[in-house]
């Protein structure tokens, strides 16, 4: 460990009595938003997996960190790989729902989305011999457009879902969502736990892993998680992809160049970051966090002027 990663680890034990949530989305290199006009669902079955590999490499860094997460796993994958899920499981983390083959949420009517949710948790409790609790959609696609989504996860009897990014993305985002815990629905004690977001030039930014995670330096996770930790008093929500510590994975030709930057971009040292990131703060399952939170999560629609306010005040 070098000198700075030292000195930010001693440094962070005033965020010790935070325990972070930590989720890994477990889908293919060629199942990913970026390259889903590319590559045809119809030729994922001859196309080589490379899953299996990455997640063992998960599994043996948090071995070594010594930290709980929680896979959101793609019922396709479980399907095809079911001795990695029982690894998951075997290892104490938490297996939890990623849909079955990464269709976003705004592309299904209700019907159509409770029989994918259906299909994949039947999958992913077989697999493990986990009761499956936890959803997030794929590209966190549950937004303002899909209210029946909550209810349609609240009837099927999940617990929580870390579905909503509180950001403007041209792929994703309900802007407009809370930025921590909330109930969606008032007569359900569903929890949605959104993605973590910080406050920077009192706009909010995406802080919560993935490409972000990739492309920007490690310095500027810390900041947020600690900006959310200290300032906020509450957890960060961070997730990766196995692909995203994968650099010799194939590279898709035909991708429009905005999809390879956003795929491609950093892949060499993720890994790396990731280390640093697990040794200096406290993580476990999102199962856990969600129980935690729980019992502060806003009913959706109260205390968002609040929010704004507080946002406000940062600038």
């Amino acid at each position: 460990m070098n000198a700075e990663v030292g000195f930010a680890s001693t440094d962070s034990r005033l965020d010790n009595r935070i325990v972070n949530g930590l989720s890994v989305d477990v889908e293919d290199w060629f199942q990913v938003g970026a390259f889903e006009n590319v590559i045809e669902r119809g030729e994922w079955d001859g196309i080589g997996t490379r899953v299996e590999d990455n997640v063992a490499r998960i599994l043996d860094l948090f071995a070594e960190a010594q930290v709980s997460a929680t896979f959101f796993t793609l019922g396709w994958v479980a399907k095809r790989h079911p001795a990695i899920i029982r690894r998951i499981a075997e290892a104490g983390h938490e297996i939890a729902s990623h849909g079955y083959d990464h269709a976003r949420v705004f592309n299904f009517d209700r019907k159509s989305f409770g029989e994918d949710i259906k299909l994949a948790r039947d999958i992913l409790q077989d697999c493990s011999g986990q009761k499956v609790t936890g959803y997030r959609a794929p590209s966190f696609s549950i937004d303002q457009r899909t209210p029946w989504a909550f209810m349609e996860l609240a009837e099927q009897g999940y617990d929580y879902s870390s579905s909503v990014a509180p950001i403007a993305h041209d792929h994703y985002g309900w802007p407009e969502a809370p930025r921590f815990a909330f109930r969606p629905l008032p007569w359900s004690q569903l929890v949605e736990i959104p993605v973590t977001t910080a406050i920077l030039g009192g706009r909010r930014v995406a802080a919560g892993g993935g490409g972000f995670f990739r492309v920007l330096p490690y310095a500027f996770s810390r900041w947020a998680i600690r900006q959310v930790n200290r300032r906020e008093e509450r957890p960060a929500v961070f997730y990766f992809h196995p692909w995203e510590i994968d650099p010799e994975q194939p590279r898709v030709a035909n991708a429009p160049m905005r999809s390879k930057l956003r795929h491609y971009t950093g892949l060499q040292k993720m890994a790396g970051k990731l280390g640093e990131l697990v040794h200096e703060f406290r993580w476990g399952r999102m199962d856990l966090l969600a129980h935690r939170e729980a019992k502060r999560a806003s009913v959706l629609g109260a205390g968002s002027s609040e929010a704004a306010s507080h946002e406000e005040s940062d600038a």
